[in-house]
This record gives structure tokens, sequence and C-alpha cells, in this order.
């Protein structure tokens, strides 16, 4: 299959010997053999979609832990004192796009280290390069 992805390199790592872009890993459970495919790196998905990329993944651990977060976040700025509902709504407002921001930038962090927390390893010399070089997994 031609590469669409411009590179030359034997980039088949896919599922079912598909490239894979540049940026993406994938991650095998060694005792049930089921393989998932991620990006390393800013998530744009997680920016805009937030919650459901969590449940869209089937990763039901981060979208518990998003959802901690930020209902704490909320109790807390709904529990200041002597402001008014219009104040309590901007600084929502922003604390929300605040926490949209962070998600974008940590969550494929988050994905990948509960799939190793829960067994997974890198299929390939390629995916685990690329998982050392962004810092998601540590250099044996």
């Amino acid at each position: 299959m031609q590469n669409p992805f411009g590179n030359n390199d034997d980039n088949q790592g896919g599922p079912g010997g598909l490239p894979l872009p540049p940026n993406y890993a994938t991650v095998v459970d060694p005792t049930t053999g089921e393989m998932r495919l991620g990006k390393v790196g800013f998530s744009f998905t997680a920016l805009i979609f937030t919650f459901l990329v969590p449940v869209f993944r089937n990763d039901w651990y981060n979208f518990l832990c998003m959802i901690g977060l930020q209902a704490g976040v909320f109790m807390g700025v709904y529990s200041l004192p002597n402001l008014t509902p219009d104040n309590l709504a901007r600084i929502w407002a922003i604390a929300d796009t605040l926490f949209q921001i962070l998600w974008g930038f940590i969550y494929n962090m988050m994905y990948f280290k509960h799939l190793f927390n829960r067994g997974f390893q890198p299929t390939d010399q390629r995916s685990r390069e690329i998982l050392v070089n962004g810092h998601y997994l540590k250099e044996n």
C-alpha cells in the first residue's frame, strides 16, 4: 500500500499493516492481544470535545478523573462569597476554557500512561521511540 503521509520509512505499524502518521503509536496488551492506537502530542480532539474523547476511547478511568477535577473546581468557584451570579458565570467560563486547554496538552499522555499501568506495551520499536521521545514512556 502506498504511504499517504509522505514519509519514505517503512511505517507499517498500524492495524492490518496500514501506514500510520508520524506521531501515532500503537500499543498492545500481550495477554489479550488488544491493540490501541493513539496520537503522541497535543490533542485537538480533547481541546474541542473534552469529555467525549475518553468516552469514545472507552477510557472510563480518565473520564472520571477529568469530571472529578472539573467538578471540584466548579464547586470551589461557586462557593466563593460575595460574588454576583454574572461574575460567577464569567469565572466559570474562564476556568472551563483553561481546562479545555489543559486537557488538550495532557489527555494523550494520561491515556497512554493508563494503558501502560494496565499492562499494555508498544507493538514495535518505532512506537517505543515515539513514546520515549514524547516522554510518555521511560527508556529501558
